[in-house]
């Protein structure tokens, strides 16, 4: 407490609701307290709370003999008045005010601050007088009435009361009664002493956490800034008001709570669901669930927050899902959850024009049309919606006599029935309108591709486990990657519909996608909380960039490839910039490598780490066999961790794997290449070369390297080893493995690292269509040489047992060696009678 150096005190709350005080001090002996409590004894006290207060003192430290050492001592809660509603919620936060004179204490799921002022030490003294003086003429005034009524022979009604306390008396009571009931003396200071209540500051929403403002306002009062769920601040003021008390001279003094501003402009309420660009990257427009907002892109600031609601009835608001702006940047369409079409005047922040019932269902994606300068033609929307159909729309202008302005308008135009909800929706990029085509992705793991001028079905497009919910083609219109919820991006070509590649990366569904203008390049947005930076002509993965703390839901590209935005559910509006710094593939995976190894058994910690509970589990074992408390949520815990555990040794093996086998396939490209080079050179006459061993590989084969590789990793780091192979490794590790099998080489190791790798990527394997060969000669050659060594292995066994019976048969039969040379194993076709013809040459 700022300004008495002497006294500190510590306020806790916890999850029963309760906020306590604690008096702390400096750990010493108790032979000291007798001199501490003299040297806090107010002088103008009367002298018998002073012979009280060393009665007290005495008491004190009597009872804490026991405990000589202790620095916290509780000396009771706080509490608001009975005629102040509460809750019993658990204390989310409890702040000082910087001068020490107010505390203030927030509940979770709250919208109040209860706040305390905290009296000085004098004042607590006198307060702590009053309440024993009247705690003593209560108890005489009680004594005095028991004796009436005893006198009387009859009983005292609540009538025959003619005094009656107030309620700061009875309030004071309750706090003396719970006071002895926690074992507090109630001849000490209290907590009721010290901290009196003041005011309760109201917010508008539920408050996430809240701040004093460091200062005093003229005439005592404070501010308060709560931060709210909705993502906004809010400003309070606690004024105090000095006046006169009805029906005494004395002044009273009344606090009163008021709310000064709410900074809501650059927050959204909820997360972000969709964001755009405008035609010349000035402007962004991002929308939420009722509000749209307007940035400026290049100083980052908020020009307009548009509230999603009819301008007739406010109360009716929109949930916006997507959006784009019109051709020359000064209006923006939104299709709302509700299946309407909104257009917004972003220099009024009005709704100009409403498409009511535009769909049946939520419109869950749009796009606009590229214009053609040479053609005349009007200005397109396509928007796809949970109706399972697809609408086009042309963009005319509405005529507004009383104002005189020209706001666009809506008009449908042409209809396209799905078999199933419409996911996603684009144009391509191509403004030939012979060769302008629209992509539609549906709830059946399906993409269609579509003719705009004749809406002519051209292509199907199938592979994706669940459906595709991001699309997006590129400039020239000769490849379109699609991103779905089964975490795979697939890149296809529309000459013929087919699937170039098939990309892995993100660990949680694909969310948005889009192209960097004239190049085969684009960045996705995913559920994991990621956007990744890809090369659709390589098939790779640039960058990773994480940043966002939930999971991104949209994303925007500039048209020059500058910059990018994304949205989150995490109500953030992320800018990332292209800078000049060169980024090297081979340092991305390794920090990738580097994030992997920095969670130690894969997964991402907190309450739902198998090894953190399995510990915490352990540790409390004891003493819940001494409690004795059979806790039923145990069943549903888990009962065992991974036997493999990621570790330095597995990541080192797993680089080991990887340089090994980028060596062998070096090495087989070299061999190749100089293989046709002698035959060329035999084919000329010339004397052929032999080719030296490459030291690199210690002189030996491709796939002999690759087993010598693989037998030199420990067992127990075997399969996590093999886990930390991207994909494409592990395609060349199985075209290996088939090498080595066919030459009989390791089979059991083989066989193993085989079966492993299949489990672990089934999904990757059956998406891809290139392994089906190499996994049909895997399975061939694995159960031919597994055969094998099981006959090998079994014959080996009947010998043993053979020779075994031979051995017991003849266990007690002596052997006297004659001339005659007979040999015991002949006939037993172990090879004994090999070695008599050789004896007897």
């Amino acid at each position: 407490i700022v300004g008495d150096e002497g006294r500190w005190r510590l306020v806790t709350g916890c999850a029963d609701g309760a906020v306590r005080v604690w008096s702390v001090s400096k750990p010493r002996r108790i032979g000291s307290v007798a001199d501490d409590d003299d040297d806090n004894d107010d002088g103008h006290e009367e002298n018998a709370i002073k012979e009280e207060a060393g009665d007290d003192v005495q008491s004190r430290a009597a009872a804490s003999s026991s405990d000589k050492d202790d620095a916290c001592s509780f000396i009771g809660t706080l509490s608001p008045p009975p005629n102040v509603a509460t809750s019993n919620e658990k204390v989310a936060s409890i702040h000082f005010h910087p001068n020490g004179r107010y505390v203030g204490v927030c509940r979770t799921n709250g919208k109040s601050i209860v706040i305390y002022l905290v009296r000085s030490e004098a004042e607590a003294q006198r307060k702590k007088t009053r309440r024993i003086r009247r705690r003593r003429e209560k108890g005489g005034r009680k004594t005095a009435d028991l004796g009436d009524v005893k006198k009387a022979g009859r009983k005292r009604g609540i009538l025959d009361d003619d005094e009656s306390d107030d309620d700061d008396n009875e309030h004071q009571d309750g706090s003396d009664a719970a006071a002895l009931h926690q074992g507090i003396d109630s001849e000490s200071i209290q907590a009721s002493d010290e901290f009196e209540y003041i005011a309760t500051v109201r917010a508008s929403h539920k408050i996430k956490g809240f701040v004093f403002a460091p200062f005093v306002e003229r005439g005592g009062g404070i501010r308060i800034v709560c931060a709210l769920a909705t993502n906004a601040l809010e400003v309070h003021s606690v004024v105090k008001k000095v006046g006169t008390a009805k029906g005494s001279d004395n002044p009273s003094i009344t606090y009163i709570a008021s709310k000064l501003s709410t900074l809501d402009m650059y927050g959204h309420p909820t997360g972000v669901r969709s964001i755009s660009l405008s035609s010349d990257d000035i402007l962004a427009c991002t929308v939420s669930k009722s509000v749209t907002k307007v940035w400026n892109v290049a100083n980052r600031s908020c020009i307009r927050s548009l509230p999603l609601s009819s301008s007739s009835t406010s109360s009716v608001s929109y949930y916006g899902l997507c959006s784009a702006f019109l051709p020359g940047n000064t209006h923006v369409i939104i299709g709302t959850r509700e299946g309407h079409l909104l257009i917004l005047d972003v220099a009024s922040g009005d709704i100009v024009y409403i498409e009511e019932d535009a769909h049946d269902g939520a419109i869950w994606s749009l796009d606009l049309r590229r214009p053609n300068p040479e053609h005349d033609e009007p200005i397109a929307i396509v928007t796809g919606s949970a109706d399972k159909m697809v609408k086009f729309w042309d963009v005319e202008r509405q005529e507004d006599a009383e104002e005189g302005a020209h706001h666009p308008m809506v008009v449908h135009t042409r209809s396209l029935q799905m078999t199933d909800d419409v996911v996603a929706v684009r144009y391509s990029h191509s403004i030939d309108p012979t060769r302008r085509m629209v992509f539609v992705s549906s709830l059946d793991c399906t993409v269609k591709v579509f003719f705009d001028d004749t809406l002519k079905f051209f292509l199907s497009l199938y592979g994706h486990k669940l459906p595709a919910l991001a699309l997006d083609a590129a400039d020239d219109d000769t490849i379109l990657a699609t991103g779905g919820a089964d975490k795979t991006i697939k890149i296809w070509g529309l000459d013929f519909g087919d699937t170039h590649r098939t990309l892995h990366g993100h660990t949680d569904s694909i969310t948005d996608l889009k192209f960097v203008r004239r190049t085969h390049y684009f960045l996705t947005a995913g559920k994991d909380g990621t956007m990744r930076y890809w090369d659709a002509d390589r098939f790779e993965q640039i960058l990773l960039l994480n940043g966002h703390a939930a999971e991104v839901s949209c994303l925007a590209v500039s048209r020059t490839g500058a910059f990018a935005l994304t949205g989150g559910m995490d109500r953030q509006i992320r800018v990332w910039e292209r800078t000049k710094d060169i980024v090297f593939l081979e340092e991305e995976r390794e920090r990738e490598l580097e994030a992997m190894f920095d969670q130690v058994d894969g997964s991402k910690g907190g309450d739902k780490d198998t090894t953190a509970i399995l510990q915490r589990r352990r540790q409390g074992d004891e003493e819940d066999e001494l409690e004795g408390d059979d806790n039923a949520a145990d069943d549903d815990q888990p009962q065992s961790e991974a036997v493999v555990r990621r570790s330095v040794l597995s990541v080192a093996a797993g680089d080991r794997i990887m340089e090994a086998i980028e060596l062998a396939d070096q090495e087989t490209k070299d061999i190749a290449t100089f293989n046709k080079v002698q035959k060329k050179i035999g084919r000329d006459g010339q004397e052929e070369k032999r080719r030296a061993p490459n030291p690199m590989l210690l002189g030996m084969e491709p796939p002999q390297y690759i087993l010598w590789v693989l037998r030199t990793v420990k067992s127990a780091d075997l399969e996590q080893s093999l886990l930390v192979l991207p994909l494409g490794h592990m395609e060349r590790l199985l075209h290996y493995l088939i090498l080595l099998l066919r030459s009989g080489r390791g089979v059991e190791l083989c066989s193993k690292i085989a079966v492993f790798l299949v489990k672990t990527h089934q999904p990757q394997i059956i998406a891809n269509r290139s392994l089906a060969t190499p996994l049909r000669e895997l399975k061939r050659l694995v159960k031919l040489r597994l055969a094998e060594i099981r006959d090998t292995v079994g014959f080996n066994q009947a010998a043993l047992r053979t020779i075994a019976k031979v051995a017991n048969d003849r266990k007690n039969a002596y052997f006297v060696p004659g001339n005659d040379g007979k040999d015991i194993w002949s006939g037993l076709g172990l090879g004994s009678d090999v070695a008599a013809a050789l004896q007897s040459k």
